[in-house]
């Protein structure tokens, strides 16, 4: 084994979009900095997540949209989707899953890459084990920035789940193929869209849900409208239900589920499919990177300030950013994260001070303000800030103030049975907006005006002076806020 020793200002460990906008932001304040990855540069959102996910789902939103209005109705009849040219097109959003592009844009934009498996071995030191089994040490003199993200959580004690090779995100994003039948466990975000994606494709998909609801970290009716959705779409959707075991007799062929009602909810049984998705949460992906090299515990969540320093670590010189802090697993909201740890980056490098008062150049204040996602299931859900009851258990004074977004004149642009519910959650003490849900066709587009209002905390009466659009459901709003002021 051979060993080489370089010293830059600045390392990152791990190359999806936060750590090419963490390295993009202390290269262009004139820090020499190496970005490590042992997979693909471009990380979990460009070829197994973000991208690939929403090129599966968009052909489907097509075809709903061109039913849901008369004229186009009977263009489009009951045509369904290609899945190869489905699949085909998925494979170019991934660039067919090769990286050469994402390493010319850091080559081009100043950004050294050192390929292998990068490991902390003290303080501001790194070792690099490439797949030859040679090894770097990288030195930094200013910081190093762990942004390697998260992985999916599988259950720890549920028999025969190794042997069943279970499809995860990746390979859910990721097949060639549409499975015949397909169980999703697992009731979230990845749940309910790689649901309504595969059975758009023509799989028979059933959806196994431990609690009583989707989606259930949003307001109730947002998992109602999605099952409502999900079910026209001919999902099964069974509640209450815990997957107790699988088998795979022989390693390739159909799994068989057992089944079993919880809280005295669903029903037992069996359940045959030819691939079974779990979709039961993330891990962060610290279990082999040298955290133990510098006092932190191996495997668990990076415990950061509002400048992603984490916390533990002596003179302020390590970073992390994204997922693996677990302030918000959202890559934009990672992208946010490490603006912020670029540029305080860069502000201790040059000697100056940092600013993280709230909403200081060095603050990533709008996590805790509130993180926008959009699910996109039919209907679209998208969301931003506090629902009523997060908002209540933390001691404001709200209402939930409701509205069907089909009352307003511009829904029926999409469609001729247009069913959507909006929700603002007011803070009446302040009287400004802290959360907000929207459910139906379009509403993804509303997402941004939802979070300038509750991250802008935007006093209601200047809101009221932000005229919607005629016809549009933006509309919407002026019904909101009417009834925030009355």
């Amino acid at each position: 084994m051979t060993s080489t020793a370089e010293e830059y200002d600045v390392i990152v460990l791990g190359a999806g979009p936060t750590g090419e906008n963490v390295a993009d932001r202390t290269v262009a304040a004139g820090l020499r900095t190496v970005i490590v990855e042992a997979e693909l540069v471009g990380g979990e959102c460009s070829y197994w997540a973000c991208m690939p996910s929403k090129a599966l789902l968009r052909p489907m939103a097509a075809l709903d949209d061109a039913r849901a209005v008369a004229g186009s109705r009977e263009a489009v009849g009951d045509r369904r989707l290609d899945p190869a040219a489905v699949l085909a097109r998925r494979n170019s959003f991934t660039s067919d899953w090769q990286d050469d592009g994402q390493v010319r844009w850091l080559r081009d934009t100043g950004i050294e890459l050192v390929r292998g498996h990068g490991r902390l071995a003290g303080e501001r030191t790194v070792t690099v084990e490439a797949e030859d089994g040679s090894e770097r040490v990288l030195t930094a003199r200013h910081a190093v920035a762990v942004c390697t993200g998260s992985r999916p959580l599988l259950p720890a004690h549920v028999p025969g789940l190794a042997e069943a090779h279970p499809w995860t995100n990746r390979e859910a994003t990721g097949s060639q193929t549409v499975p015949g039948r397909l169980a999703v466990v697992g009731g979230g975000v990845v749940g309910v869209e790689m649901a309504a994606a595969w059975r758009a494709l023509g799989s028979e998909v059933v959806l196994l849900v431990r609690g009583d609801g989707l989606l259930p970290r949003m307001e109730p009716f947002a998992g109602e409208l999605v099952a409502d959705g999900l079910r026209a779409a001919g999902v099964d959707l069974r509640f209450g239900t815990e997957v107790t075991a699988l088998e795979r007799a022989d390693g390739s062929g159909p799994v068989t589920l057992t089944l079993a009602a919880r809280d005295g909810q669903g029903g037992g049984g069996t359940l045959t499919a030819d691939e079974v998705l779990y979709a039961t949460g993330r891990a962060p992906r610290t279990a082999d990177i040298g955290l133990e090299q510098v006092g932190l515990k191996p495997g668990g969540w990076l415990e950061v300030d509002d400048s992603c320093t984490v916390l533990g670590v002596d003179d302020e010189w390590l970073y992390a950013a994204g997922d693996v802090n677990h302030r918000a697993l959202l890559t934009h909201q990672g992208k946010y994260q490490a603006r912020i740890a670029g540029a305080a980056i860069a502000a201790r490098a040059q000697g100056r001070p940092l600013d993280t008062s709230r909403w200081g150049t060095h603050a990533a204040s709008a996590d805790l303000a509130g993180a926008p996602q959009v699910v996109f299931t039919q209907p679209e859900v998208a969301a931003v800030g506090l629902t009523r009851a997060a908002a209540e258990a933390a001691g404001l004074r709200v209402k939930a103030v409701d509205h069907e977004i089909g009352s307003v004149a511009g829904a029926s642009l999409y469609g001729d049975d247009y069913r959507g519910r909006a929700r603002v959650v007011f803070d009446l003490d302040r009287e400004v907006i802290v959360g907000a849900c929207l459910v139906g066709p379009g509403v993804a587009e509303l997402l941004h005006s939802a979070t300038i209002a509750v991250v802008g905390e935007v006093p209601i009466d200047r809101l009221w002076h932000a005229v919607p659009a005629y016809p549009t459901i933006s509309e919407v709003w002026l019904r909101l806020l009417e009834d925030c002021r009355g």
